[in-house]
């Protein structure tokens, strides 16, 4: 047995992360502080300045909307930043800050110090979103050499857990913030991806917003009076309302909002009661299904299939909970999905078996997994128009689709007469125009020879790996001169001197101790069940939670443990 410690599986998700690892042959979920293994992908700044992860910063959101951010994995890539007290934090730092959570947890659990993580990303996501998870994974601590698509890895859980299975098939994966498609066949432990399509921002939260907004007009229509502006306690409070409606409309018919004491922009109080039913709120959700249909038809086409051509449809993600989602896999494949895979736990699950495979552990050597490029890759060319010229134009080099790793090549000419240096733009997208694509780099080579425009030829070769490290390989058609340039990052993200100093900057910021945790979140957890309850059943939960802070004050486990015990089973009989 090795004695390097385990490389850990992260789902780095949009609501919830998880961690995990092999063990025995098998993916076993971490718990965290809590004994839970889903952690809400959540931060919030306490009074006192210092940070809350997870459970209690995710039930801070309804009494502390302006001190909680969440689904900042939707923002990853992008340059916005996120106000939390005096500091304002990147999508980047945020992540890492669940990274670390995690990967405290899985160092708690296994008594090891943790080094390295292979951590999932939606198969939509580009380049810098790639790059961002990365850096994330670093500025936490670990060695994040292997990304992976979240489908592939749920086909992972699957394979594994089904080797002798022979079978054309679909993942669909409806996460809190997006969406993939991939194609994909089972043969004798093999797992061939041959497609991937989705939508980056398209999820679970699209419906919650469409419910919110549909409730926000019912209840100004009961009150007849508006209600706060976004950000605002009330707002907070209908969101998690609608949030929660949600999730009970995918198991229950017919839901009742109750929303006691809920404030108008005037402070005045209201007692507001909603009737939802399903067939109402699947009307309302039906332009987000449909914009689920276009990722779908796109991965069928780019693996040359039908619909009648799949085998099984296997949905992951907890937003595929909702009868929606199945019955748009019925209608559109004709078979209802295949309820073998734990909707929260496959993606965190074949992280862990792809974590195994990069540790050569022996217990999945049998298990080969291809992947393919999620985008077309190319680079900027220009086309002559009797004396004009058209600069911008997309020539793909490497399609999406294609199996990696790859390496493909193509050949370039000179636009102009004794044309000395050739500006090699790289992008990637699927638009003609590269203005509408993600640029990746580029690379001038220079001192090419002096000839008629059309008779100098660049040779531009791609090389793509599993990591996601794009290698351009450049060469003077006649000459022996060969020029490189790796692309391990985008031009949004971090140098190694950045991550460093982010790093150094995470060990400045205050955290809550871990083992407050339980308390912490049991609190958190009362407040806002106590700002939704009203009457005699509010005035009880007052008492406790005054009964808890009171107890919390002797810092003495043996009398603080019973009190939080007792009031977490009153806060289970409303969950």
């Amino acid at each position: 047995m090795s004695d390097e410690p385990p490389i850990i599986g992260i789902d780095l998700g949009t609501t919830y992360s998880l961690v995990s690892v092999l063990q025995g042959g098998q993916p076993i979920l971490l718990p965290n502080a809590l004994g839970e293994t889903l952690t809400p992908s959540a931060v919030s700044v306490d009074a006192d300045g210092s940070l809350l992860l997870g459970a209690p910063a995710r039930a801070r959101a309804a009494t502390h909307p302006g001190d909680t951010v969440m689904s900042f994995k939707r923002d990853m890539g992008t340059a916005r930043k996120y106000r939390l007290g005096k500091r304002a934090y990147t999508p980047v730092e945020l992540s890492a800050m669940v990274i670390g959570e995690l990967k405290a947890d899985a160092e708690r659990a296994l008594g090891v110090e943790i080094r390295e993580a292979v951590i999932t990303v939606p198969a939509y996501f580009g380049d810098a979103q790639r790059q961002a998870t990365r850096d994330a994974g670093k500025i936490a601590g670990l060695v994040v050499e292997r990304i992976i698509n979240e489908p592939t890895a749920a086909a992972m859980a699957y394979g594994l857990h089904h080797p002798d299975k022979e079978l054309q098939a679909v993942v669909l994966d409806l996460g809190g913030g997006t969406f993939d498609v991939t194609v994909l066949e089972c043969i004798e432990g093999v797992i061939e991806i041959q497609s991937s399509a989705g939508d980056a921002h398209l999820g679970g939260d699209d419906f919650r917003d469409v419910l919110l907004g549909h409730l926000k007009e019912r209840v100004q229509s009961t009150i007849g009076a508006p209600l706060g502006a976004e950000g605002s306690k009330t707002w907070a409070r209908l969101r998690e309302a609608a949030e929660q409606a949600k999730r009970r409309l995918s198991t229950e018919a017919n839901v009742t909002v109750a929303l006691p004491a809920l404030a108008d922009d005037r402070g005045t109080r209201h007692d507001v009661s909603i009737d939802l039913d399903g067939d109402s709120v699947a009307e309302l959700f039906s332009p987000v299904i449909e914009k689920m249909r276009g990722p779908i038809r796109r991965a069928l086409r780019d693996a040359r299939i039908s619909p009648g051509d799949v085998g099984e449809v296997l949905l992951v993600g907890g937003a595929t909970r909702m009868p929606l989602v199945a019955k748009l896999s019925a209608e559109f494949f004709g078979k209802m999905p295949l309820a073998v895979l734990h909707a929260d736990e496959a993606v965190a699950q074949g992280a862990a078996i792809q974590a195994g495979l990069k540790a050569d552990d022996a217990s999945v050597e049998d298990l080969v997994v291809t992947d393919v490029a999620p985008f077309t890759i190319g680079i900027a060319t220009g086309s002559k128009m009797g004396r004009s010229v058209v600069d911008g134009l997309f020539s793909p080099i490497i399609d999406r689709g294609t199996v990696i790793p790859t390496s493909r090549v193509m050949r370039f000419f000179t636009l102009e007469a004794h044309q000395r240096e050739l500006k090699v733009q790289i992008f990637q997208g699927e638009h003609s125009l590269c203005k509408d694509n993600a640029p990746l780099g580029e690379y001038v080579v220079k001192r090419l020879p002096r000839k008629p425009a059309g008779e100098v030829g660049v040779d531009v070769r791609l090389t793509y790996d599993l990591n996601g490290i794009l290698e351009v390989e450049m060469e003077v058609v006649g000459e022996k001169r060969v020029e490189h340039l790796v692309i391990e990052r985008g031009d949004g993200s971090l140098s190694k001197k950045d991550i460093q100093a982010a790093r150094e900057q995470m060990k400045r910021i205050k955290f809550h101790p871990r083992d407050s945790l339980p308390n912490r979140t049991t609190l958190a957890r009362a407040d806002a069940l106590f700002v939704e309850l009203n009457g005699a059943a509010r005035a009880e939960l007052s008492e406790m939670i005054a009964v808890f802070r009171s107890v919390l004050e002797t810092q003495d486990p043996a009398e603080i443990d019973p009190v939080r015990e007792a009031l977490n089973a009153v806060l289970a009989n409303y969950r």
